[in-house]
C-alpha cells in the first residue's frame, strides 16, 4: 500500500479526557435514532427550538381554499420564511422545486371531504412513498372523541411503526369537532394520547386557560394550529401566548395566507416564534414590512401611509 512506510504512529488519545454524549436539543427525543433526530433537527431550528411550519395542505379536504387557488403564485414566495412546508404530495410533486432545502411535513392521511360532516379518515399514502419523497415527518388526523377516534388513533400508531422503520417522524394532529368542548382538559387527553401512542410531534390549538398545562403534560414537543383566518395582530398575540406557554412553534395557514400581506405577516411569525418578539413590536415589523413591500411594488423604495 502507498506511503505505509511514511505513517506516523498515533498519539493523540486524550486518555484523561472522556467522551461526552451530547443530549438532543428537542424535548422527548433524545433516545431516538440517529435519522429521526437528523429529520426533527431540520423541522426546528436548533438555537430557538422550535418552528414555523407553512401549512397549506387544506386543498385534501377543501379543495382550492382561498389564499390557495395558485399555491404557485402565493405559497412559494413564503417559502424561504418557513422552517418546514406542511402540505399533500401531489403539490410537493407538481409545484415545490425540487432543490428546496425546506423541511417537509406530508399529509399522510385523508379521505371524507369537506362536504361529510363525519371524518372517517384512511392512510392515503404508503411510507415508500414518503421515503421517495425524502420528508422530514409525515402528517396524521386524530380525531379524539370523535365517532371515529379508535380508527384514527389506530391510523397513528400504524404511521407510528412505519415511519421509526424508516427513520421519519409522525406529525399528530388533534382534531376539534363540533361537538367537542375546547378546552385545556380535551387538549391535554388528546395531545397526551398521541404523544402516549408515540407520536414525534404534535399539533393542537391553543386555548386562552390552561395551555400551559397542556405542554406540560406533553412529552414531546407542541405545535399549534393557526385555525380560522384572525386580525394580525390577534394571530401574533396567540402565537407569542402559545411560545410563552410552552409551545414548541406554529403550524400556521390561512392566518399567514390570507393575510393583507403573506410575505410580512410571515416574517412577523418569526419574529415571535424565533427572538421572543412581543406582539405589539412584531405587528410593527409586520406593518413596516407591508409598506416596504407596497412600495416596491408601486416603484418606489418609499414607505406608503397605512
Amino acid at each position: 500500500m502507498a506511503d505505509l512506510d511514511g505513517i506516523k504512529e498515533a498519539k493523540q488519545f486524550y486518555t484523561d479526557v472522556p467522551q461526552t454524549t451530547q443530549g438532543f436539543f428537542l424535548k422527548g427525543s433524545n433516545n431516538l435514532d440517529w435519522g429521526l433526530k437528523n429529520r426533527l433537527g431540520r423541522i426546528f431550528n436548533s438555537d430557538s427550538g422550535r418552528t414555523v411550519m407553512l401549512a397549506f395542505d387544506h386543498g385534501y379536504f377543501q379543495g382550492p381554499t382561498t389564499g390557495l387557488e395558485r399555491i404557485d403564485l402565493s405559497i412559494l414566495p413564503l417559502a424561504p420564511f418557513a422552517d418546514t412546508l406542511m402540505l399533500t404530495r401531489g403539490i410537493l410533486r407538481s409545484i415545490i422545486p425540487a432543490s428546496t432545502s425546506k423541511a417537509i411535513a406530508i399529509r399522510a392521511s385523508g379521505g371524507p371531504s369537506i362536504l361529510k360532516e363525519l371524518s372517517n379518515e384512511q392512510l392515503a399514502m404508503d411510507i415508500e412513498d414518503s421515503v421517495r419523497l425524502n420528508v422530514s415527518a409525515m402528517a396524521v388526523q386524530v380525531f379524539i372523541g370523535g365517532e371515529y377516534e379508535s380508527q384514527s388513533v389506530i391510523n397513528m400508531t400504524r404511521l407510528v411503526d412505519q415511519g421509526t422503520r424508516y427513520g421519519i417522524p409522525t406529525l399528530a394532529v388533534t382534531a376539534v369537532g363540533r361537538e367537542l368542548v375546547r378546552d385545556a382538559k380535551y387538549m391535554r387527553l388528546a395531545t397526551r394520547i398521541c404523544a402516549e401512542l408515540g407520536a414525534h410531534i404534535v399539533k393542537t390549538y391553543y386555548v386562552d386557560e390552561g395551555f400551559e398545562t397542556v405542554t406540560s403534560a406533553c412529552p414531546v414537543p407542541i405545535v399549534i394550529a393557526g385555525g380560522k383566518k384572525r386580525p394580525e395582530l390577534d394571530a401574533l398575540k396567540m402565537a407569542y401566548n402559545a411560545i410563552q406557554q410552552g409551545a414548541s412553534g406554529v403550524d400556521m395557514g390561512r392566518n399567514i395566507f390570507q393575510s393583507q400581506s403573506p410575505e410580512a405577516m410571515i416574517q412577523a411569525v418569526r419574529a415571535v416564534v424565533h427572538h421572543n418578539e412581543t406582539p405589539e413590536k412584531a405587528y410593527d415589523l409586520y406593518n413596516t414590512l407591508m409598506h416596504e413591500t407596497v412600495g416596491t411594488q408601486n416603484g418606489s423604495a418609499e414607505r406608503v401611509p397605512a
